[in-house]
């Protein structure tokens, strides 16, 4: 049988199965199966009962007064009643008697209906349900309206016979409003596949509608036109598109409308709804028949239909025609008023394409509403919010929310943005205030765990356990309700307040983007950045003070808000530090190397590979992707982006950057607007620096200090005039400043090496090991690493290579282990840097390192305690301490004239 049940049927049957077990039922009646179709709630056989103004609590009210309620848990399967065994038969003929296949919740209805005597028929007539109405209102929703069809047996039929073809037979037809009872009978269909905005309206379900008058005004004008009466509201997303019709709903319900629109009532259609479950070809036709002809009865509905785009194309299959096509008709003589919202796109994609359907409607145009106009509708949204959440929002929060919502958000529209805020900044506050506190926990977790030894002692029949286990129980739990009232007496009577810096934290998670005002130590922080570089950038002071400048510039709120935060051309020698800059950059504003967006420019060197950077066009492979960098962006709008080797790029890079510098922003293939206004924009170049090896004055050279700087400022002229001629004005004039870096020093080079070694020790110490370099091996691995040419970079391998290497072996042998220091030093060579410098490679064959591993000195808080341990086993019992203490002469004994006893002589009675 319940194989031609349909999944909602089904669903019907499995609730009905809960509710008994809920009631402590071993047994599966009628009521029950009242109980599952009510509980359901998305049925037609729900829809029916929910016009009667049945609902699930007043059912099971009654069906616990009828029959009670079970003492004993039920377990395993729940058998039917043979009533109820009746009542499935029923339901089936019912559904074969109209012709249908498979059996759905209005079935299961009739069929309770049918059988009359059950505890379900008898619980309909307590609520005041007329039975043969009930029977009628299916039949008609199943039928649209055909009287006749689907005829029961005996009283049914004449119940039906005056039933009529119109809603004239229930009271209050066409316009005019017949009671609720009536008006709610009247909109089954619409019921079921939609939602009365008007009613919604006048119980207060939707919110305020503030600053949107004249779309209003805008739309009862088109609603009132004799032909073509239908609105089509255009706007992109978030702007308030269905904010406008509530607002019409609202306006409807107050009375402040039109004679022409008094008394209407808008529904709200769900396509979704009439799609789904549309098995065979025209299922889904007869269902939009059915409600535009409940819609032509009525004569009173206007119909709104959000993102109307999807009716092109909604329900077509093979053969048959589509929701467009059936409402064109109606829509053009006038006898539908339909109001429709989409977005731009959309109607320009769907809507436009199709001429007939694009004529049909009036376009209103709903624009973006100023920061202004949104701070005035987060006014008018406060009190909802405040109820939902429990919190009080101040003036400067929905400021706030507007201001950062608008500056910081770029992909999304006001208001719906700035609400979102405001919303999520309130449940945050709520939930911090609604976790209880520790204390409370810990008692719970108390709780539960002498239960659990309470229980097991129950099973181990250790009553007196059990007993006193139990007195515990009962002592924490009143200590857990002492707890509870003092935290509700407490912080939960007391309204909590939203304000300024709770809105921009929410933002701050949100985007990444630090807006919340600065704190004392991030100011000094700041302030510091010179030195937080320094610890990981060796000289290179010009360009740190740039960039420092640049951090302060946009955390301080004063850098231009259409510009990204700062823009820089590190040039100069390979291996210098340029990169290095950027990811200590990195790391100072995110914590973590990972945050840098690096690009290779090198990747993109020509036309077709330039296209991948931004998003490649439509009808190109990687359309959908979009950009590499445009998506690391969007995602990350916060953050350091490096060009590496920018000169290497393809021109047309260089145009697409023009706008990124000047604007903030590039809309990339998919056509999104993407926002660079917060990311720090660093490209790196060697322009300039290619006969640097020629330099004779610069390095390890034993020039002057003022040499070293003439050098300094040819290699940086030379830099500025190869940039002129690489790079189109418009592009350098867009550059906030050029950092040529500077040849790194000797004494800078032995500086790196002692980072590099600093980041070898930290390896070690996870072993348990450590390392120390001396004076001699530091100045001897900056001699080996260094090259005038490649930088730096050297420097890398030769540590790797004389030292890492070694010392790997050296622990894989079990030479060094664990609890020991390792001090490098040098042999076969004195130390004299200069002189190597003469002689150049000649050092770095003779010169080799030395490894002496020693232990590890003990920590003074160990060498403390065991201290206190030795003391400890040597010192005295209280007998030998008595011993200690000599007797002391009765002559020496101190005299009332000096104040009493002589002090014993020093050290006496003290441990040895």
């Amino acid at each position: 049988m319940f194989e031609r049940f349909t999944d909602r049927a089904r669903r019907v049957i499995v609730l009905a199965q809960e509710e008994a077990r809920a009631l402590n039922h071993n047994y599966m009646g009628t009521e029950h199966i009242l109980l599952g179709l009510i509980k359901e709630g998305e049925g037609v056989a729900a829809k029916a009962l929910e016009s009667m103004g049945i609902n699930l609590e007043d059912v099971r009210r009654e069906v616990e007064e009828l029959i009670g309620h079970g003492t004993q848990p039920v377990t395993g399967y729940i058998p039917f009643t043979p009533r109820a065994k009746k009542v499935l038969e029923l339901s089936l003929r019912e559904g074969l008697q109209m012709g249908h296949k498979y059996i759905g919740t209005e079935f299961l209805l009739l069929g309770l209906i049918r059988e009359g005597e059950g505890v379900a028929a008898q619980v309909l007539i307590k609520l005041g349900a007329d039975l043969p109405r009930v029977r009628q209102q299916v039949i008609q929703l199943l039928s649209g309206y055909e009287g006749g069809e689907g005829q029961g047996e005996g009283g049914e039929q004449g119940g039906l016979a005056g039933a009529g073809s119109g809603p004239a037979a229930f009271g209050g037809g066409g316009g005019s409003r017949g009671g609720q009872q009536g008006e709610r009978s009247n909109s089954l269909v619409l019921d079921q596949f939609g939602r009365n905005l008007t009613a919604a309206a006048r119980e207060g379900k939707l919110d305020p509608v503030v600053g949107r008058d004249k779309e209003i005004e805008r739309i009862m004008q088109v609603l009132s036109r004799r032909t073509k009466n239908n609105p089509v509201l255009i706007g992109e997303p978030g702007v308030g598109k269905t904010a406008v019709v509530e607002g019409l709903a609202l306006d409807i319900a107050n009375g402040k409308v039109p004679e022409t629109l008094k008394d209407k009532q808008v529904y709200s259609l769900d396509l979704g709804s009439l799609v789904a479950g549309s098995r065979y070809r025209g299922d889904f036709e007869e269902r939009l028949k059915k409600v535009l002809k409940e819609i032509n009865q009525r004569g009173d509905i206007i119909l709104f239909i959000d993102e109307i785009h999807t009716l092109v194309g909604a329900g077509a299959a093979e053969g048959a025609i589509d929701a467009a096509s059936l409402l064109k008709p109606k829509l053009a003589r006038g006898e539908l008023q339909t109001i429709g919202a989409t977005t731009l796109d959309e109607y320009r994609k769907h809507i436009e394409k199709d001429a007939a359907l694009e004529r049909r409607f009036q376009p209103v145009q709903v624009d973006e509403p100023s920061v202004e106009d949104t701070v005035t509708i987060l006014k008018g949204l406060r009190d909802r919010y405040e109820a939902h959440h429990r919190v009080s929002y101040t003036d400067d929060a929905l400021v706030a929310a507007a201001n950062l919502s608008d500056r910081y958000i770029n992909d999304r529209f006001l208001p719906d943005k700035a609400v979102d805020l405001l919303d999520e900044a309130g449940a945050r506050m709520r939930i911090k205030r609604m976790t209880a506190p520790e204390g409370l926990r810990e008692v719970d977790e108390r709780i539960a765990e002498v239960r659990k030894e309470k229980e097991a002692a129950i099973d181990a029949q250790d009553f007196e356990k059990a007993a006193g286990l139990r007195d515990t129980e009962r002592k924490l739990g009143e200590e857990r309700r002492e707890k509870e009232k003092q935290w509700r007496s407490g912080d939960l009577e007391e309204i909590a307040e939203v304000g300024e810096e709770q809105i921009a934290d929410v933002l701050a998670n949100w985007t990444g983007i630090p807006v919340f005002k600065l704190t004392e130590s991030e100011s000094s922080r700041l302030l510091n950045m010179e030195d937080e570089l320094h610890k990981r950038i060796i000289g290179q002071d010009e360009a740190v003070r740039a960039v420092s400048r640049s951090i302060r510039r946009t955390r301080a709120g004063l850098k231009d808000p259409k510009r990204p935060s700062g823009s820089f051309i590190f040039a100069g020698p390979s291996g210098v530090g340029k990169t290095e800059l950027s990811k200590a950059l990195a790391e100072f504003l995110f914590g973590d190397d990972d945050s840098l967006i690096q690009v290779d420019m090198g990747e993109f060197h020509d036309r077709f590979t330039a296209s991948r950077l931004f998003g490649a066009p439509p009808g190109y492979v990687g359309y959908e992707e979009g950009g590499q960098l445009t998506e690391k962006v969007r995602r990350k709008p916060f953050s350091v982006v490096l060009f590496d080797e920018i000169e290497k790029a393809h021109k047309e890079i260089y145009n697409t950057l023009l706008q990124v510098l000047e604007e903030g922003h590039v809309t990339d293939g998919q056509g999104r607007l993407v926002d660079f206004k917060n990311t720090v924009l660093i490209f790196t170049s060697n322009l300039g620096t290619s006969d640097i090896s020629k330099a004779v004055g610069l390095g390890f050279s034993g020039s002057t200090a003022t040499d070293s700087e003439a050098q300094y400022d040819r290699m940086k002229n030379k830099v500025h005039d190869e940039l002129k001629k690489h790079f189109r004005p418009e592009f350098l004039n867009r550059i906030d400043e050029v950092v040529v870096f500077r040849q790194l020093s000797q004494d800078e080079i032995v500086q790196m090496v002692e980072l590099m070694i600093a980041r070898v020790d930290k390896n070690l110490a996870a072993q348990d090991m450590g390392i120390e370099v001396t004076d001699k091996a530091k100045d001897l691995l900056a001699l080996r690493g260094f090259d005038p040419v490649l930088g730096a970079r050297p420097l890398r391998r030769t540590i790797q290579r004389e030292i890492e290497d070694i010392l790997s072996e050296k622990i894989l042998y079990g030479e060094i282990g664990a609890g020991e220091i390792i001090t490098v030093d040098v042999e076969n060579w004195d130390g004299d840097v200069e002189a190597a410098k003469r002689e150049r490679g000649k050092v770095a064959e003779e010169a080799t390192f030395t490894f002496t591993p020693r232990p590890k000195p003990l920590p003074a808080e160990t060498f403390d305690v065991e201290l206190e341990d030795e003391v400890r086993d040597i010192s005295p019992t209280d007998g030998e301490a008595d011993a200690l203490v000599p007797d002391v002469p009765p002559e020496t004994e101190g005299s009332e004239d000096d104040g009493g006893a002589t002090p014993p002589p020093a050290g006496a009675g003290q441990p040895l």
